[in-house]
């Protein structure tokens, strides 16, 4: 059987688990494949975890690991190499399960281009992205890409903005909102960014990548305000099938 995974810290919130299985189920493959979480508290132990697992073929990465894991990787694809970060690894083995390459992919970036594109309409001319991790640079590319211009929001200083230094006209010059944080994420489902919130209007979209819960604080506000709003699980599906292909091909 080979085996694929999901590396991480913290990852009782995680769906991959769940989608792999069914997926695995669904395709009759469930002999054949498994999926696994390996939670890990420092990267000191992942050349361990993968010299051990000689079934493991293949790892999908989250928080806090998609920056770091780079140095360990033998290569790393051009989007990967563009954002900064990684979510995919491919596990290349011996006859016998030795090691002998590992190549690193970003999958985020097709994900949400896949997950948004259909949500846009003609006034979203511009985008803040809220946060400024792993999955922010994926954001960050992909709206390169379809020419919508962005500004970064953060608390710290180094970003474009601060996000007590938002105001009205930033949520109408930039009306789409992308939350790229794990605020609100499962179990702090109270949490949300730090945004004005009342000035939000109908004319904004808010974008969620946190997808447990379903509908998040941030979002709820949205609709509060009558923005439209989604959640990050279309994104997650379409990156974890891009993930599928990758470890296929």
């Amino acid at each position: 059987m080979k085996l694929y995974g999901l590396l991480g810290n913290k990852l009782a919130h995680s769906f991959s688990v769940k989608y792999f299985f069914e997926k695995f189920q669904s395709d009759r493959i469930s002999d054949k494949f498994g999926y696994r979480n390996f939670e890990i508290p420092d990267l000191n132990e992942f050349i361990k975890l993968v010299d051990s697992e000689t079934q493991l073929f293949g790892l999908n990465v989250t928080i806090p690991y998609k920056e770091k894991i780079i140095p360990y990787l033998n290569n790393v694809d051009e989007v990967a190499a563009d954002t900064g970060a990684v979510n995919t690894i491919k596990i290349q083995r011996g006859s016998t399960g030795n090691l002998l390459f590992m190549e690193g992919y970003n999958t985020d970036a097709v994900g949400f281009q896949s997950a948004i594109s259909p949500l846009l309409l003609p006034h979203h001319k511009g985008a803040l992205i809220l946060g400024n991790g792993g999955a922010a640079k994926a954001v960050q590319f992909t709206l390169k890409k379809i020419a919508i211009p962005f500004i970064s929001v953060t608390r710290q200083h180094d970003s474009n903005l601060m996000f007590d230094e938002l105001k009205k006209d930033h949520f109408s010059q930039y009306p789409v909102i992308i939350n790229t944080t794990p605020l609100g994420t499962f179990p702090d489902i109270d949490d949300s960014p730090p945004i004005p919130y009342h000035l939000l209007s109908p004319e904004n979209l808010l974008f969620d990548l946190v997808y447990n819960p379903e509908m998040t604080t941030f979002m709820k506000q949205g609709i509060a305000h009558g923005a439209k709003v989604e959640n990050g699980l279309k994104m997650l599906q379409a990156q974890a099938e891009a993930s599928w292909e990758i470890w296929n091909s």
